[in-house]
């Protein structure tokens, strides 16, 4: 294989790169010595990690198609790592609609390989029987075997890796609930895979020879109940053994709810999630082996993937999570920083503080800011806000932090996402908690002409409508006390921070 400098080496086109599989492909695919060019509605949200200066990126949609047209040029192997996962009752119809774009912009661009990741669908079950989501995927991987362009289409079912949605579903619903009542599919058989083999059989899927187009299953060694996932999750996490009572009167949709409650994953993702374990999704082959074949201990076992995705976690070494691409149905449109807001209201909550410390101590305190730090005012309002967002289907405060002490621009953060970033100055958060309008958190540090730091907050609120309107005077009187106290706390801690060195 040649070197990533070779200008020789062939091109791959990821779309989803700001996901959670396409973000892990695109290092492997470098390390593997392609070139790699990747395709974002917001190419910003791939500026901050580690491989950004090794890649081309262009800004496009897969339901656009002359981004797409544009985005093959000169490209060898596409890969198609996106879907339109819980966007609305018209989801399925947009999923056909992008596959059938990026399918025809493929052939027209004479790409060799195209490659795409499904969903491991159940044996002898018909379509209509199908989740929704689970049947959209089969439907966009036959619309891409019937493009013209040779097709590899891996189906897996539950993967396992440290920032997973399934992973993560797992692991709290063990972690939470030493004891519980769970729906049927807790029972039902399935074969999970580690993110590390899928990510291994998506490289070695480029390289395919030219007369294969197909699908293949891909799965670990091993073949579970979800309820054995839970015993063994707890047992490698060094839990006591966990009561597990399955009951017929849990469907889908109050699961989707149960988990929603009880794990970080919102219930627009988590519906899909237990929806496609209703029926047993088992690999029917592994012909994969052929073209990839599996070295010493490969595929992972079950234990194991869940002890590198564990320790992962605790080493705060995730590269990527679930949540790292957009939440459905969260705000892309205006900006705060846009001029004209159509004749809209934007209102503001501002604060400015001299800060007796260095910029630098107070920049760390607001990149730290969220997670496990919390948001230093009123917790009991910010927990409280965070479920009510759940019960409505949001996505609550519990994603946390990627990374304990350093943002990304684009990364989810509890109910923000990062939007913007500029080191040792400014970091702005949009919102994606459930709203009548949109509304951003601004944190800026400066120094100001006599040379002090200065400390300034701002929160920013566009509402949609009378019940935008009325959604902010209703908070308002609440303001002195979680944004007041915010400000006052967080310079508190950064003065408190450059004393304590002084005082050892």
């Amino acid at each position: 294989m040649a070197t990533e400098t070779d200008r020789t080496a062939p091109r791959c086109l990821v779309t989803g790169a700001t996901g959670y599989l396409g973000g892990r492909l695109v290092p492997e695919l470098l390390d593997a010595g392609y070139r790699v060019r990747c395709l974002a509605r917001s190419p910003e949200k791939l500026r901050d990690h580690p491989w950004a200066g090794r890649v081309e990126v262009v800004r496009g949609d897969v339901t656009d198609g002359e981004s797409v047209r544009d985005a093959m040029e000169g490209v060898d192997v596409a890969y198609y790592l996106v879907h339109a996962l819980g966007s609305g009752r018209d989801f399925e119809a947009t999923d056909r609609a992008a596959a059938r774009t990026f399918g025809d912009a493929c052939r027209a661009a004479g790409v060799r390989r195209l490659v795409y990741l499904g969903g491991l669908t159940p044996a002898g079950v018909p379509d209509r029987e199908l989740s929704p989501h689970l049947r959209s995927r089969a439907e966009v991987g036959r619309i891409l075997l019937d493009s013209g362009v040779p097709t590899a289409v891996l189906r897996a079912a539950v993967i396992i890796g440290s920032g997973s949605a399934s992973f993560e579903m797992l692991r709290y619903l063990t972690e939470r609930l030493p004891a519980m009542v769970t729906p049927r599919w807790v029972s039902t058989r399935i074969q999970p895979i580690a993110v590390r083999d899928v990510l291994r059989y998506l490289v070695a899927a480029a390289d395919l020879p030219e007369d294969v187009s197909r699908t293949f299953d891909i799965g670990g060694p091993e073949v579970v109940t979800y309820r054995e996932m839970m015993r063994r999750y707890a047992a490698v996490a060094g839990l006591p053994r966990r009561l597990v009572v399955p009951v017929p009167l849990l469907t889908p949709g109050l699961s989707s709810h149960w988990v929603g409650l009880v794990t970080p994953v919102p219930r627009s993702i988590a519906r899909p999630l237990t929806e496609s374990l209703r029926h047993e999704v088992v690999c029917r082959e592994h012909d994969i082996a052929e073209y990839a074949p599996d070295g010493p201990d490969q595929p992972l076992d079950f234990d194991t993937s869940l002890r590198l995705a564990l320790r992962r976690v605790k080493e705060a070494k995730v590269a990527t999570r679930w949540s790292s691409a957009s939440v459905p149905g969260a705000p892309s449109d205006p900006l705060p920083t846009d001029p004209d807001w159509s004749g809209g209201s934007l209102y503001t909550d501002e604060r400015h503080l001299t800060v007796n410390a260095p910029s630098d101590e107070v920049w760390t305190v607001i990149e730290g800011i969220g997670g496990d730090n919390g948001w230093y005012s009123f917790p009991l309002a910010w927990s409280v806000r965070g479920w009510l967002d759940r019960l409505v289907g949001g996505v609550g405060l519990r994603r946390g932090r990627r990374d304990a002490h350093r943002l990304r621009v684009g990364e989810s953060l509890d109910f923000w996402r990062v939007e913007e970033i500029l080191p040792g100055q400014l970091l702005r958060l949009r919102a994606e908690m459930r709203l009548p309008g949109l509304a951003w958190l601004e944190l800026r540090v400066e120094r100001d002409a006599e040379g002090h730091t200065r400390y300034e907050q701002r929160a920013l609120f566009h509402p949609h409508g009378l019940l935008g309107h009325a959604y902010w005077w209703s908070v308002v009187p609440f303001h002195a006390v979680v944004f007041g106290g915010m400000a006052r706390n967080i310079t508190r801690a950064a003065e408190h921070a450059s004393v304590a060195p002084a005082l050892r």
